[in-house]
C-alpha cells in the first residue's frame, strides 16, 4: 500500500524526490503523505477530489489484503 501511495503522489507532483510516505499499523494501516509545500495543492485538489481519489484506491488495496487503510496528508 505505500507503493501505491508513493507512485501515485510521484506522478502527481512537480517534486517527486520530497515525497515522503510513512505506513504504520496491523489491520488498521495509517498511511502518512508528505509532499513540498508547493506540491500540496496537486495532492489535496480543489475540494480535496484528488486526496478523496487517492483515499479510495487505498481503502480498495487495503481491502484485496482484508485490512482497513486511512491516509492523512501531512504538511513537511
Amino acid at each position: 500500500m505505500k507503493d501505491l501511495i508513493e507512485y501515485i503522489a510521484q506522478s502527481l507532483v512537480e517534486h517527486p524526490e520530497e515525497v515522503i510516505v510513512k505506513q504504520s499499523g496491523g489491520n488498521r494501516v495509517r498511511v502518512e503523505l508528505s509532499v513540498a509545500k508547493d506540491d500540496m495543492g496537486r495532492v489535496i485538489g480543489k475540494g480535496g477530489k484528488v486526496a478523496n481519489s487517492i483515499r479510495t484506491l487505498l481503502r480498495v488495496a487495503a481491502e484485496r489484503e482484508g485490512k482497513q487503510a486511512t491516509l492523512d496528508v501531512t504538511e513537511p
